[in-house]
């Protein structure tokens, strides 16, 4: 397979709302697979197939494989994704991203989803997820409609990596010490 160029903040494909997925074939499939291996190389845990310059209604996910995390190395593809419901409880965590690299802030998103989704043969699922994968699937769906979490993050909260090195050491605390950052 291959890694494809993540776009970065600016690119007038990360604003639009993705396309729906009609075409349930080999293509897909290898689109998948460049995409897992593209979000490998840049040491991220989701990417939403805009992030590479194909408008359409794809992410994946892939915890981390770390025991201390929920779903250690888990993997998710879904095809039109959807939030069908979403908790009135919300919690606020830090996010990153790859197509705004260097930079991280805190969002507030919904602690528990759940959502309607299709496979590779266009078969429907529903996932439920909570904490930290929620904020995943969340951050991703959010690129199918054109968002980016610097959009949405608290006002003020978003620094860079190096700003964030800063405060932890100040602290006295190791970058991912708490609750990691996402970067998707």
């Amino acid at each position: 397979m291959a890694t494809r160029e993540i776009l970065q903040i600016g690119n007038p494909i990360l604003r639009q709302r993705s396309h729906k997925i009609t075409r349930f074939d080999d293509a897909l499939s290898r689109l998948v697979e460049d995409m897992f291996d593209s979000m490998h190389e840049a040491n991220g845990i989701g990417l939403a197939a805009p992030q590479i310059g194909i408008s359409k209604r794809l992410i994946v996910v892939e915890m981390p494989d770390d025991k201390d995390h929920p779903h250690p190395g888990e993997r998710w593809v879904m095809c039109n994704p959807e939030i069908v419901r979403a908790s009135r409880e919300t919690v606020v965590g830090q996010e990153g991203c790859l197509s705004v690299v260097g930079y991280v802030g805190m969002v507030e998103r919904a602690e528990k989803v759940t959502i309607a989704a299709e496979d590779l043969r266009g078969r429907e699922f529903r996932v439920k997820a909570e904490d930290y994968l929620a904020r995943a699937f969340q951050h991703e769906i959010d690129h199918l409609n054109g968002v980016l979490y610097v959009e949405i993050a608290e006002e003020g909260s978003v620094i860079t990596l190096e700003e964030l090195e800063k405060q932890a050491q100040e602290e006295g605390n190791e970058i991912g010490a708490e609750e990691p950052t996402m970067l998707t």
